[in-house]
């Protein structure tokens, strides 16, 4: 087992909460602390990726963020599980709408991550691994979705390793689309399946919860100020997650 403080993450395992929230951006990652948390304390900062814990609702929680990709959230989530001593990561990041159930501003919790991603080869798996969240999470966090009232849909999402293709000519790309939409994906973005099968791995427990940003099949995006906005949901859905685990 890996030593700490790592590469990565210059701190001890006491800094961190159980459960760790985990946004993609830094800054993301710094707004959940300051304005969510109470009695936050920096407890990483390795190359800006920014780690607090601080309390909600005087349970000790952590936000660090996760950078963009699987092989980022790979490495972040697997030093958090194997040498910091997490139990839980959920993270909080933006998607794009694959289907036409799916609105901008809705919350998406992945229930399960379809790739493109070669990132279970590692595993030496003798066929195809299914990367899904853990029920420990998906179920307290479908109940507090539905108690808020949140606009809210569970199921499948694409973990994609690509975010410029190289067919970006719009009837190719609007292919690929139609093609993972039509196996009922609801979303797409780029770290929840790695995530999902560090967790596996380890014996932990992972969930994704996304906001839908921009559509893919209606071309609608929102502004960096309705982003703010709406992400404001899903950041208190996942606090209110954590502190039932």
């Amino acid at each position: 087992m890996a030593s700490f403080p790592t590469p990565h993450i210059n701190s001890k395992p006491c800094d961190f909460a159980k459960t760790v929230l985990m946004p993609g951006d830094p800054m993301r990652a710094k707004f959940v602390a300051e304005e969510f948390l109470s009695d936050t304390v920096l407890v990483n900062n390795v190359r800006g990726v920014q780690g607090y814990t601080g309390t909600y609702k005087g349970e000790p929680v952590s936000v660090m963020a996760s950078g963009m990709g699987m092989p980022s959230i790979g490495i972040y989530s697997h030093e958090l599980y194997n040498v910091f001593d997490v139990d839980n990561i959920i993270r909080i990041g933006s998607a794009g709408g694959y289907s036409k159930n799916v609105a901008l501003r809705d919350i998406v919790i992945g229930m399960g991550a379809c790739t493109d991603s070669s990132y279970a080869h590692q595993f030496h798996l003798p066929g195809t691994f299914a990367p899904i969240a853990s029920y420990s999470i998906l179920k307290p966090c479908i109940e507090n979705a539905e108690a808020m009232g949140l606009n809210y849909h569970v199921g499948n999402i694409l973990s994609s390793d690509v975010f410029y293709g190289d067919d970006e000519v719009l009837p190719v790309q609007m292919r690929a689309v139609a093609q993972w939409s039509k196996m009922g994906v609801l979303a797409v973005e780029m770290e929840a399946a790695a995530l999902y099968m560090n967790a596996a791995r380890a014996g932990k427990s992972a969930l994704a919860i996304c906001t839908v940003s921009d559509h893919l099949l209606t071309g609608e995006s929102l502004s960096a100020d309705e982003r703010q906005r709406s992400f404001t949901e899903m950041i208190l859905l996942a606090l209110e997650t954590a502190i039932r685990l």
